[in-house]
């Protein structure tokens, strides 16, 4: 198991949230042993039946518990969301039951978002949990098996990249079963799963909903509520145009970001087809694995960094505008190029003038820094640990 950058508590009841398959399990096994600990796992469809009839039932196992066992995990609590009333009502009667930690996990937020579900205002931290990071794969690290297959954990144990493709299809159909269908989020299957491949074909690209809907044969309410959907069950996130006075920017729709490049080429059916450096496909594979490792590192250490991006009328774009209180904003060019020249960076140029106060960078696959002008060229791993490494390292 890779050490994670996570740093979940072990004296507080808390929330983790993330992605199925991104290791949330593995990791609390490593923190929350059988032997200190009692485990209700809510995808064994028995143990979702046994707390669905009674879920008072986890008073009298919890009163009946030893006082070595300190935590209850609850893994996938969104299944079963009324169990968050009897954990509540657990953790605040200590001086009836020995005080016990509850850790929740939970791979959708839609149910608890949508269902009035008692999160237990504040009693529980709330922490998330990311695909790998290139951080925690450290030397076992490779740049083109990453943006090909992305960095769920379970890839990096296959040896070859049939094994890879095979694994990345399968959690496709697991997520349009288990996630969607099982849970009955869409009346219809179907226009879903034809909505999930052209969304992925669009991966990084601003959102056209009446483009979409036509080609998927729903409406455009449709459609918004399908990528509600995404986000919900943390599939993806959106990453809003940037809001200003700026003079040249237009309001723009949102783009959508799948939340790991091998799940975004699987549902996209193009896994199959390699990635060679100096393509386009290549260039926007890297732009969205660099953004993707941006976010989810800021998730880990600099939560109050918020993120969007800005396109003029002229089709002039800015890739990642950061903004960080307390400094100033970080305007981030992204180019898949080994060497990347001046000439090629004019327009991102001409807009970062337009910034009174910014930092700007050119996240790369350069070898070595350089500057041109206000703009510093960087090497994609300094720049990603830098801007959005811990706090104590030194930039």
């Amino acid at each position: 198991m890779y050490q994670r950058l996570s740093n979940l508590p072990i004296n507080n009841s808390f929330f983790l949230f993330g992605p199925r398959g991104a290791g949330k399990s593995t990791l609390l096994r490593s923190l929350f042993p059988d032997e200190t600990s009692l485990w209700v796992n809510l995808l064994n469809p028995k143990e979702e039946d046994r707390f669905a009839r009674d879920p008072a039932e986890l008073i009298a196992i919890a009163d009946s518990l030893p006082d070595q066992i300190q935590h209850v995990v609850i893994d996938e609590i969104q299944k079963l969301p009324r169990l968050l009333d009897v954990v509540h009502l657990l953790i605040e009667r200590p001086q009836i039951t020995p005080a016990k930690i509850f850790v929740m996990t939970g791979s959708s937020a839609r149910k608890l978002k949508h269902g009035g579900a008692n999160l237990l205002a504040g009693r529980a931290f709330v922490y998330h949990l990311n695909a790998l990071s290139y951080l925690e794969l450290g030397a076992d690290f490779d740049l083109l098996r990453a943006i090909s297959f992305g960095l769920l954990p379970k890839v990096w144990l296959f040896h070859h990249d049939e094994e890879r493709i095979k694994f990345l299809e399968a959690y496709a159909l697991t997520y349009l079963k288990e996630e969607i269908w099982a849970e009955q989020i869409v009346r219809q299957l179907d226009p879903f799963r034809k909505f999930i491949e052209v969304a992925a074909q669009s991966n990084g690209k601003i959102i056209n909903y009446a483009n979409v809907a036509r080609d998927v044969g729903v409406d455009d309410k449709t459609v918004k509520e399908y990528y509600s959907i995404l986000e919900d069950t943390l599939i993806g996130h959106f990453l809003e145009a940037h809001q200003s006075s700026f003079r040249k920017r237009l309001a723009q729709k949102p783009k959508f970001y799948f939340f790991d490049t091998g799940v975004a080429r699987s549902l996209a059916r193009l896994l199959s087809v390699p990635l060679r450096p100096q393509t386009k496909a290549y260039g926007d594979a890297f732009e969205h694995f660099i953004i993707v490792e941006c976010m989810k590192l800021a998730q880990y250490f600099r939560p109050d960094y918020r993120f969007s991006y800005l396109r003029t009328k002229d089709d002039a774009e800015i890739d990642l505008i950061v903004d960080r209180p307390g400094e100033a904003s970080l305007l981030i060019e992204i180019k898949s190029a080994v060497n990347v020249s001046e000439e090629s960076l004019s327009s991102f140029s001409r807009l970062v003038a337009d910034f009174s106060d910014c930092e700007a960078i050119c996240i790369s696959d350069e070898v070595r820094a350089k500057r041109y002008g206000k703009i510093t060229v960087m090497p994609w791993r300094d720049a990603i640990v830098n801007y959005f490494g811990r706090l104590d390292i030194d930039r």
